[in-house]
């Protein structure tokens, strides 16, 4: 049965989507049967690998529509896809009135899980029904946080949220960890940030940090993973490193 991890802050700009792209994409080379759950309306995780969700097979007309997730798979050369576009917007407002509203996507996603070692979901940057989906189905939740000013502003809202699910929704629910994003060493702010970050929250941060990275910024634009753009590039060898990171803290837990 597939690990679920949700890449989730409701804080736009801080690498959310890179993060479940690469991420996805590098655990797949490793030999891993990987599932990329894009659950942004914007659909960029989608199109950072190169699909686009055809009509009446997204996952809004799973967790809406109760369309089977096995239908609405795109199998890509990286990795399996189930894609989003912009009516999940309007989900938030739709679920409201479903049964089993915050479980819809827990309930999409079991039917596959079977598949899969490895089930990664892109949240909206948002803490509203359609994250509250998305932590109640996941096992764990990776958080990325931006070497910048202000990076740690909203975290707190988000750790609540957790804690709220867990009680609640989710009681499995963890924490798979802080994850530093367009981290740059020379800058005296990226490193105070990376020294708060780590004082906070100690074990809970991956050892790999994620460096600015001209080549990952322009791989979305070609539709590809900064693995299959530059294998070369630092976005590529730390996106591998967190990738390795990930497998061996999961296969020594089990």
């Amino acid at each position: 049965m597939a690990k679920i991890i949700a890449v989730a802050n409701q804080k736009g700009g801080v690498g959310k989507t890179t993060t479940a792209v690469n991420l996805a994409c590098c655990v797949a080379a490793k030999g891993k049967r990987v599932l990329l759950c894009d659950f942004d309306p914007q659909g960029n995780a989608s199109s950072g690998v190169g699909v686009t969700a055809q009509e009446g097979k997204s996952i809004y007309d799973c967790i809406v529509g109760g369309v089977p997730a096995s239908t609405c798979l795109v199998h890509t050369k990286y990795c399996s896809v189930l894609p989003a576009d912009i009516r999940l917007a309007a989900a938030e407002v739709e679920l409201a009135d479903l049964p089993r509203r915050e479980r819809r996507l827990k309930e999409a996603l079991d039917t596959v899980a079977g598949d899969y070692d490895y089930i990664l979901i892109d949240c909206s940057p948002s803490l509203g029904l359609i994250t509250v989906n998305a932590l109640t189905a996941a096992a764990s939740v990776i958080i990325p946080v931006q070497c910048e000013y202000f990076a740690l502003e909203g975290i707190s809202k988000l750790l609540n949220t957790i804690k709220i699910i867990k009680a609640k929704l989710n009681p499995e629910l963890e924490i798979e960890g802080f994850l530093l994003t367009m981290y740059d060493s020379r800058l005296r702010l990226a490193n105070q940030i990376y020294d708060e970050v780590k004082r906070h929250f100690r074990e809970l941060v991956f050892r790999t940090v994620i460096q600015r990275n001209v080549k990952l910024s322009e791989a979305p634009s070609h539709g590809l993973p900064v693995l299959h753009y530059d294998v070369d590039s630092a976005g590529a060898r730390n996106h591998l490193a967190l990738a390795q990171e990930i497998i061996e803290k999961n296969e020594k837990q089990n």
